[in-house]
């Protein structure tokens, strides 16, 4: 798994009629985009360190600015 600060990752879930989770990527600690992952949890703004697992995706953030493509 590759993220960026910025980016999105939701996490499906696991149990019927449990909604799924998502979080901002604050920080990447490994290397080249890899996990662990600072984030921030949208659902109750708790920040931590993140090792993703099956079910994760990353939604990559819109990049404007000069130099991007």
């Amino acid at each position: 798994m590759h993220a960026s600060p910025g980016d999105r990752i939701v996490i499906g879930s696991q149990r019927v009629g449990t909604p799924e989770r998502q979080c901002d990527v604050l920080e990447c600690r490994g290397s080249d985009g890899g996990p662990p992952y600072v984030v921030r949890w949208r659902d109750d703004g708790h920040e931590g360190l993140y090792f993703p697992g099956p079910g994760a995706v990353v939604q990559p953030a819109e990049r404007t600015g000069p130099g991007v493509a």
